[in-house]
């Protein structure tokens, strides 16, 4: 489909809860074309998915993988097309 955008969904692992992670995430997609949402997982995990031009969403979860290294311990990654709509990048509770 023509309305297809790329889409990344990353479940980080380590110690990503409590330490501003999903503000952060939310914070630098302002710098992105990208909309998507952030939210903890009763694991202790976070789940990310970011929408837009490939590009941007690399670049998007490759600053946020960068300034949150010292906390993300493993990443699970799956990408593909949606048509989905997002507004933004909404921190979920």
């Amino acid at each position: 489909m023509d309305s297809d955008k790329y889409r990344l969904q990353i479940w980080y692992g380590g110690h990503v809860q409590g330490v501003g992670f999903r503000f952060k995430a939310a914070q630098i997609a302002k710098g992105y074309e990208v909309s998507g949402f952030v939210r903890n997982l009763d694991d202790g995990r976070v789940h990310l998915a970011a929408v837009g031009e490939k590009a941007e969403v690399r670049g998007f979860v490759d600053e946020l993988s960068r300034i949150m290294a010292d906390f993300i311990r493993s990443t699970d990654e799956k990408e593909d097309l949606t048509s989905a709509k997002y507004a933004g990048c909404n921190i979920e509770l």
